[in-house]
């Protein structure tokens, strides 16, 4: 609804740019409400041929300024400079506003469509005039009750009126009362299927291409019921994915919440905050993808069309004017204006889309031309010169094969006829130049055209036609009347003509089928190929990850183990150093008293460094033990980029498993060294009062000896025998304390690494789980669109129409097989009696098709 739309609008699609300084003079204001209709002109980003007319008649009747239709002009051709949208409705005084939505909501109508896209401009006009999201509707409601109830009296006045006319009813200015006598014009039936009367009638003409018309709209409506239903359900399916995914992942974040905040855990969190943001633009732009395919399919509904494209000066523009009859007055001169936009028109109930050319200055690339069209075209026509064949020129043709569109190459012989001797010499042997073979023959252009179309549309399933159409247009010219009907016979234009007859009058049943049906199966495997990545990417992201877990725990405890080892043998090294050291303290201390002990003794392990040393011991241990494991992580790392690289854009944004544990190393190893530290100050080696009351008990003893010798000796080794247990009990209390902090650190450190990992584990393995139905739902709706289009292709190589329904499927086809682009396999429930035979099957269908009955 429109409503949803005004609350739910995001920053417009149209332009807002800054504009330069280029006001208008005071002297001559701007038609604003006329520049606002310019711009919903192009809101479906598709020009038609009768709505720009239809705003040029209204520039002129109203009698606006030249800088109006300047700057309207600039809105068609979509330059830098146009005045948006914005600017151009504030200017709208507020009494102006209402019949100012009414010419809008008219132009919207005229063409039997309100598309999204003109809704959401209307959306945004509303909202910046401030008004109730239910206004905009209540203006149609209105207008749509006074149609219903006036074609119920039966006023032969009224029911010339349209939708659009009526909702400009009771408008006063003179804009609306012009707009308002041109759309009476378009009653009864709305702009897209009025047939355009030509000055050439040129074939298509007759009963059998009116039956041809009739036919094709009627299986084009039966068509698009299960096009749309299978849009929908594609949009729908995406739209629950999302919410799903959603889901899992704050339901993850809750559970991670739980646990101790540290910088693994908060980047867990940053990541399914990212991984969340990225799905969902992807969804997104899935999403834009199936809706924008849903707008095609509508405008493609009820014609017929034929796409036009090429590279610039091939011949467009002239091939333009000989369709139409008019415009051959800019041709040549640089007349035409040049715009982004698709230009269509009608001819012979055949929509022509006309692409801008390809390498136009600020124009589309291939990519993007063949975007806009590819969804809604049953048939592209490219046209090539002989003077410019190169293979690059081809390469579009990839999307055109994968999307299984069928091609028409128009080679436009490029040949000066403006010289009248070579135009004389082309009137009397027109034939010639038209000839395979010989060095003037154009067979090494098409041969070559064919070459470089292999390469990229893998088959040779098109036509190519040989054309002149600077003869089609001299035969128009008033100089060249006395040769009128040769040189457009010459020009062979016919062909090509014949060409179109051929794909709507013989083909063009099944060319709607393969548009409407067969093609958007293109559309929804697009979303169903991005789920089976990502289902894909994060399987192997999970089990890469659970094999990378195990291995990085059996690192980080042989790790551990080693440089446990390491550390006790550093602590037993420095205690030995104390040790060696008792024979020269005792030596030097035997005639002692308690305080000169202690005092010497503290003295003696300062000297020694013992504090020092043994906080060194544990410091080196944990950096080493931290340097095995950021190596370790450093291939983890590796494979992560390497995964992600391949994976998608979501999983771009995985931080350095280095730097994240050594982050959380830093910020879990201060509190353990300090307490490191404390224990082994506490834990020191010190004289305590065993020792000391070993030395009174000493001093009493060495009373029984009578030189001072044996005093001595006999001192030393008991001052060394009281000392060496306490030491002794020192360096194991020292060593079972340090390695349990060691442990207790590795423990914290290393498993945090590691719950990082598992949580990564856990959200991989549950978004993959996300995506198993969706892409079965999806499989489905192919499967149902290819059976679809399976029933008409069967109905269409039997000569036989029924309408299309899924009891008309299920008697007819068993099973279907498809690789879309390439080849379709169906399985019927009876032999299939076809009056084609498989070559030219495959080449109208673009794949190779194979029918045989259930055995």
């Amino acid at each position: 609804m429109l409503s949803d739309i005004m609350v739910s609008l995001t920053p417009s699609i149209y332009p807002q740019v800054t504009l330069p300084n280029t006001t208008p003079m005071a002297s001559e204001p701007l038609d604003y409400p006329l520049l606002l209709l310019t711009h919903l002109v192009c809101a479906d980003r598709q020009i038609h041929r009768e709505e720009s007319k239809l705003l040029h008649e209204l520039a002129d009747q109203t009698q606006v300024g030249q800088q109006t239709i300047h700057e309207m002009e600039k809105i068609l051709a979509q330059e830098k400079t146009l005045l948006p949208i914005k600017d151009i409705a504030q200017q709208i005084p507020p009494e102006q506003q209402p019949e100012a939505m009414q010419q809008l909501l008219a132009i919207a109508y005229v063409d039997g469509l309100f598309s999204p896209l003109e809704q959401q401009m209307i959306a945004q006009v509303a909202q910046i005039w401030h008004w109730d999201a239910t206004e905009v509707e209540q203006m149609i409601t209105q207008a749509q009750s006074l149609q219903a109830n006036r074609a119920r009296d039966r006023d032969s006045q009224t029911e010339k009126l349209s939708l659009s006319a009526i909702l400009l009813m009771g408008a006063e200015s003179i804009l609306s009362r012009t707009l308002i006598a041109k759309l009476a014009t378009f009653a009864p039936e709305t702009l897209g299927r009025r047939i355009v009367q030509l000055q050439r009638q040129i074939l298509l003409a007759g009963p059998d291409y009116e039956e041809a018309v009739q036919r094709n709209s009627i299986i084009a409506g039966e068509n698009y019921r299960f096009t749309e239903t299978a849009l929908t359900d594609t949009e729908s399916t995406l739209i629950g994915l999302n919410q799903t995914l959603k889901l899992t992942l704050e339901n993850l974040q809750k559970t991670i919440h739980q646990q101790p905040t540290n910088p693994t855990t908060q980047e867990l969190i940053n990541q399914f905050n990212q991984t969340q943001q990225t799905l969902a633009a992807e969804i997104g732009e899935e999403l834009d993808s199936v809706r924008e395919s849903l707008w095609a399919k509508q405008r493609a509904l009820h014609h017929f069309s034929l796409a036009v494209m090429g590279k610039t000066k091939v011949g467009k523009s002239t091939l333009h004017a000989i369709i139409i009859g008019e415009g051959w007055e800019a041709i040549g001169s640089g007349g035409q204006r040049t715009t982004r936009f698709n230009r269509v028109y009608d001819w012979k109930n055949i929509r022509i889309i006309d692409t801008p050319g390809i390498g136009a200055p600020g124009g589309k690339s291939e990519e993007e031309i063949v975007e806009s069209v590819i969804e809604e075209s049953d048939l592209i026509c490219y046209v090539v010169t002989n003077d410019s064949i190169q293979e690059t020129e081809f390469q579009f043709l990839q999307q055109l094969k994968a999307k299984a569109k069928p091609l028409i190459m128009l080679l436009n012989l490029k040949y000066n006829l403006r010289d009248p001797r070579r135009l004389d010499y082309f009137l009397k042997n027109p034939d010639k130049l038209f000839t395979l073979e010989g060095n003037s023959g154009i067979g090494g252009h098409i041969d070559r055209i064919r070459r470089y179309a292999q390469n990229h549309y893998a088959n040779d399933y098109f036509d190519i036609i040989p054309v002149m159409l600077l003869a089609a247009q001299m035969a128009s010219e008033p100089e060249h009347q006395a040769n009128q009907e040769k040189l457009f016979k010459a020009s062979r234009i016919q062909d090509f003509l014949d060409s179109i007859r051929e794909s709507l009058v013989k083909h063009g049943a099944i060319r709607r089928s393969q548009t409407l049906l067969g093609s958007t199966v293109g559309t929804i495997e697009r979303p169903y190929h991005w789920m089976s990545q990502k289902r894909q990417s994060y399987q192997q992201l999970s089990a890469t990850l659970t094999r990378q877990r195990e291995t990085l725990q059996a690192q980080i405890k042989t790790a551990g183990k080693d440089h446990l080892e390491f550390l006790q043998y550093q602590i037993g090294s420095i205690f030995q150093d104390i040790f060696n050291s008792l024979p020269d303290f005792a030596e030097s201390n035997w005639n002692f008293s308690q305080e000169s002990l202690r005092q010497n003794w503290d003295y003696k392990l300062q000297a020694l460094q013992i504090d020092d040393r043994l906080q060194h011991a544990y410091q080196t241990t944990v950096q080493n033990f931290n340097r095995d494991v950021e190596i370790a992580l450093s291939e983890l790392g590796t494979d992560l980029q390497l995964m992600a690289y391949s994976g998608g854009d979501d999983l771009r944004f995985f931080p350095s498993p280095v730097d994240l544990y050594s982050d959380n190393a830093a910020q879990i190893g201060g509190s353990f060294l300090r307490l490191s530290q404390s224990l082994v100050t506490h834990f020191s080696p010190s004289v305590n009062k065993t020792v000391m009351m070993g030395a009174v008990v000493l001093n009493s003893i060495l009373g029984i000896f009578t030189t001072r010798e044996q005093k001595r000796n006999f001192a030393v080794q008991r001052l060394s025998k009281l000392l060496t247990p306490q030491i002794r009990a020192s360096q194991r209390k020292i060593e079972e304390q340090a390695a349990n902090i060691f442990r207790e650190y590795y423990r914290h450190a290393a498993g945090s690494i590691i719950r990082y990992i598992e949580g990564l584990i856990q959200e991989f393995e549950l978004i993959s789980k996300q995506f198993n139905q969706p892409q079965q739902q999806l499989s489905n709706t192919i499967n149902r669109l290819n059976r679809a289009y399976s029933k008409r292709i069967v109905d269409w190589c039997q000569s036989h129409y029924e309408p299309l329904t899924e009891a008309g499927i299920n008697k007819t086809v068993t099973q279907v097989k498809r690789e879309f682009g390439k080849q379709i396999d169906i399985q019927t429930k009876f032999q299939v009696r076809s009056h084609l035979d498989s070559q030219e099957i495959n080449r109208i269908l673009q794949e190779d098709v194979s029918m045989h009955r259930l055995q």
